[in-house]
């Protein structure tokens, strides 16, 4: 049975969380980059009748963990984040120096490690380019990636531990590893899939075959 996914956008960005559970009769849930409106986003998850049973981050930029702290400690669940970034969130500040309410994340992550919540089975991904410790997270054939891909877009690079070239690289090792069928649900925008990317966003001429 396939894992059921609810995009919330949240906060003035409008940054995707995701709402992951095993399937569409399950009644608890992983979110994924609680950027921040926990009123909101709770009360999405109550009309989706889900319990929160842990929290996902896929790197520490506001508008992707702002949230994390105040969900953590009012639905009582661990937090698996990107271990090059965990710091950040440890200290209660984000790469470009914004404050946020601390949390020590229990799982600190990094690329082949695999987990399951909520009898969800991810496998997490470095993804490194729009920041250095970026990560994704694999399931059933999708990955939640953050700012590294979205539609008709990539992530920004200008920021701090932003690299192109390895943003580039990342794009490119995913659709080796998983590829064109994988759905990649971004931290920006709708849905859309690694081969679609590759033959149409403007951003990535450089990986198509000529």
């Amino acid at each position: 049975m396939a894992i059921a996914v609810d995009r919330i956008p949240l906060t003035e960005w409008q940054s995707n969380c995701y709402v992951i559970r095993a399937s569409d009769d399950a009644t608890e849930a992983v979110v994924l980059d609680p950027g921040g409106d926990i009123a909101v986003l709770s009360r999405a998850l109550a009309d989706l009748g889900l319990k929160t049973a842990g929290i996902l981050v896929t790197h520490a930029d506001i508008d992707h963990i702002g949230g994390v702290a105040e969900l953590a400690a009012a639905a009582g669940v661990e937090v698996w984040a990107p271990a090059g970034e965990a710091q950040l969130l440890r200290d209660g500040r984000t790469r470009t120096g914004r404050p946020i309410n601390a949390h020590d994340p229990e799982h600190p992550v990094a690329g082949g490690d695999t987990f399951s919540v909520a009898g969800v089975d991810f496998t997490v991904v470095d993804i490194p380019g729009h920041s250095a410790g970026h990560v994704g997270y694999v399931a059933d054939g999708q990955i939640f990636s953050g700012d590294l891909l979205f539609a008709g877009s990539v992530g920004r690079t200008d920021f701090v531990g932003g690299d192109w070239d390895a943003l580039i690289a990342s794009i490119s090792s995913v659709a080796t590893t998983y590829g064109r069928d994988l759905v990649v649900h971004p931290g920006h925008g709708g849905s859309t899939t690694i081969g679609h990317e590759l033959d149409m966003n403007p951003f990535l001429r450089e990986l198509r075959t000529p």
